[in-house]
């Protein structure tokens, strides 16, 4: 077994063995200290709420993950494209990196009211909103990563005769794959967090709607059943990328 196999299932494991841990603790609190659903269920019924609405859970977790994996994709897609295209041309990135930072620093979410005037209450909205965040995001990686090279070797091509795009895609594009690939797995929650955020703002469904929707009927034990299926879905989508990335940017 090799050093990084042995690394990674020592993470798993010491992974689990917190997660068991904490759902020990949590049963035994909500238990002993007979603590009422509102304040914290415990997670024996909240388990068997899942159980019991599996249907309704099942389908809630389908859009919602549709719309953070859609939006995921679109926005990675078109972040690293706006950064490959301001590395080359140095004037327009003078005058849009300033006006993109300052988007940036606005929480996404404040756009959400706006993104869901134009794009309406059903998944394209969220998709928007989705892609928006985590564009955002691998545009400041891909950037700085494509920024990440020795000068040496820029001026090295250049008195080979390389134009600007031979050193884009030969040079810049293989030096910020891995810088990349960081801000893409990093994104893996915030699309989650942004499509079931804006979901409770104004969805027809989704994990966030039916969060929205248990608060109003006051059944806290299904808004927990609800993060639960939420956590574990953020979990996958986020092993599922980290494994893409160690598998093939195994080179950083």
């Amino acid at each position: 077994m090799s050093a990084r196999s042995h690394a990674s299932r020592r993470t798993l494991v010491n992974g689990a063995i917190g997660i068991v841990g904490v759902v020990v603790l949590w049963e035994a609190a909500a238990r002993l200290l007979d603590l009422p659903v509102y304040v914290l269920p415990s997670v024996s019924r909240i388990l068997a709420a899942i159980v019991a609405q599996h249907q309704l859970l099942w389908n809630a977790a389908l859009m919602t993950m549709w719309e953070a994996v859609a939006g995921f994709f679109a926005g990675s897609a078109v972040g690293i494209v706006l950064a490959i295209a301001l590395t080359m041309m140095p004037r327009a990135r003078r005058v849009l990196l300033p006006m993109a930072t300052a988007l940036n620093s606005v929480p996404v979410v404040a756009y959400a009211p706006l993104i869901l005037l134009w794009f309406g209450i059903g998944p394209t909205s969220k998709i928007v909103m989705v892609a928006i965040a985590v564009g955002f995001t691998v545009f400041l990686h891909a950037l700085s990563g494509l920024d990440r090279v020795d000068r040496r070797a820029v001026d090295l091509m250049r008195s080979f005769g390389a134009s600007p795009a031979a050193i884009i895609w030969r040079l810049r594009v293989p030096a910020a794959i891995p810088l990349t690939a960081a801000g893409m797995r990093v994104s893996t929650v915030r699309a989650m967090i942004v499509a079931i955020v804006t979901e409770m703002l104004g969805a027809t469904g989704g994990l966030g709607w039916t969060i929205f929707q248990a608060v109003l009927q006051i059944d806290f034990v299904q808004v927990w059943a609800a993060i639960f299926v939420a956590s574990a879905i953020s979990l996958v989508f986020f092993g599922g990328v980290n494994m893409l990335e160690k598998r093939y940017v195994f080179w950083k």
